[in-house]
Formats: C-alpha cells, sequence, structure tokens
C-alpha cells in the first residue's frame, strides 16, 4: 500500500489559502499545473528507469501518478487549491484545442474527469464539494474510491520500493532557476530528493524549448519542462 509521504510542500509562496490579487492568483494557477505536469512526466521516467510493466496506455499511467503525487505531498488546502486549477488547466485546454482522437494522450475532458474523480476517491468525505462543484457525473462519482484504491496499490508498491527516510541525490536539477518554472522546478527537485532514491540518475531542467511542453526523454533520462509553459497558463488562466 501506498504510504503517504512525510514532506508537506508549499512552492514559491503561492499555494497559500486566500492569495491576494490577479497576479497571485495567476502565479498559483501557473504553480499548479506546473507541478501536474512534472508528476505526470515523473511518471514516465519512473517506468523508464524502474523498467515498470504497463497495461494499457501509459499517458494514463503517468497521470494517475501525477494525482496520487499531488494527494500524498500536499496539505488539505493545498492539496485541494493544486487540483482546483490543475483540473482547470485541463479544461481550458479542451476548450481551446480540437479533439484528437489519434494523439497517445486521453482527451483534455476525460482526463479533467479522471483527475477529479481519482483526486475524490482518495478522500471522499472531504472533497465531495469539489468534486460536485466540478460537476463530476454521480454515475462516475460511485466508482472513484475504488479507482483510487486501484491506483494506489498499482503505484503504491513502486513508491514503497524508492521512498527513502536519508534524503539522496539521485534527481539532478540541471537548468536554469532563474525563470518561474525553473524555481519551481529547481525547489521540487530538492524535496523529491528528500522523499525518494533512484537507482540511476534522473536529471530535470527548464528550458526554452520553443512550445509550451513537457516531456522526459529516455535517451538521457532526462524530464523537460518548457519555460513557454509559464506564459500558455497564465493566458489560460486569464480565459
Amino acid at each position: 500500500m501506498f504510504v503517504r509521504l512525510k514532506t508537506m510542500l508549499l512552492l514559491c509562496g503561492m499555494l497559500v489559502s486566500g492569495a491576494a490579487g490577479a497576479q497571485d492568483r495567476d502565479d498559483a494557477f501557473v504553480s499548479a499545473n506546473v507541478l501536474a505536469i512534472l508528476y505526470h512526466e515523473m511518471g514516465h521516467a519512473l517506468i523508464d528507469v524502474l523498467q515498470l510493466p504497463v497495461f494499457g496506455q501509459e499517458e494514463d499511467a503517468a497521470d494517475v501518478l501525477s494525482v496520487l503525487l499531488i494527494d500524498a505531498f500536499f496539505e488539505e488546502d493545498d492539496a485541494v487549491e493544486i487540483m482546483y486549477d490543475a483540473a482547470f488547466g485541463f479544461l481550458r485546454e479542451s476548450e481551446e484545442n480540437a479533439l484528437a482522437l489519434w494523439d497517445v494522450h486521453g482527451p483534455d475532458l476525460q482526463r479533467y474527469y479522471t483527475m477529479i474523480c481519482l483526486f475524490y476517491g482518495a478522500n471522499p468525505d472531504a472533497r465531495e464539494d469539489l468534486a460536485l462543484e466540478l460537476e463530476l457525473p454521480q454515475e462516475r462519482l460511485d466508482t472513484c474510491v475504488e479507482e483510487f484504491d486501484l491506483a494506489d496499490a498499482s503505484w503504491g508498491a513502486v513508491l514503497d520500493d524508492i521512498a527513502t527516510e536519508t534524503p539522496g541525490r539521485s534527481l539532478v536539477f540541471t537548468g536554469d532557476s532563474n525563470s518561474y518554472v525553473g524555481q519551481i522546478l529547481a525547489e521540487e527537485v530538492d524535496a523529491l530528493n528528500r522523499d525518494f532514491v533512484l537507482p540511476d540518475t534522473l536529471r530535470l531542467s527548464a528550458q526554452s524549448c520553443d512550445e509550451p511542453n513537457g516531456f522526459y526523454d529516455p535517451e538521457t533520462q532526462e524530464i523537460i519542462l518548457c519555460e513557454e509553459l509559464d506564459g500558455h497558463l497564465r493566458a489560460l488562466a486569464d480565459f
């Protein structure tokens, strides 16, 4: 079973309830979505580095890990704020982008509902209002606890195997920490090294990519978050 991690994170001071002003609100939206993307790419990295079997779409497995880590790492109020913003990121992407059924990722709207369902299923008593506000249908609500338990049993064993009480150095930040995305990533690398030790070095960097994206490169064992995510996400926040 997945053991909840001890570290509770607050990045850049932007995820505190009641942040004042449009700038703080946009910063919080960007931070939440960057975290969700990072944790998704961590899923791809762990599948590769640990040679994990995947039954079904790898993208779906990575989405599941993103929700599990948000649920595990953060205090309840912060986790709810992050999930609210990350879910709305998918919702707004679905409103902007044409449906591409050929894509390896599931449709953004489907990912939106699955993210909410898993998060609700982790703590249904405390998160029912969130699920209802984000319009998760009752038919899906009825299955969410079971869906989370299955996800927790699957990924939880993996996370237990790499969990550590002694901080490690297997995750290495190699990018530019001057950008907003870089600041978030650099702080996360420090935090993740306090929780996990991998058998191989995993590099994480923030780079200019000429597109708002995040991806894992198995050739170099590197997670790259594009600095262009900042502007793209701020535009979504103001949508």
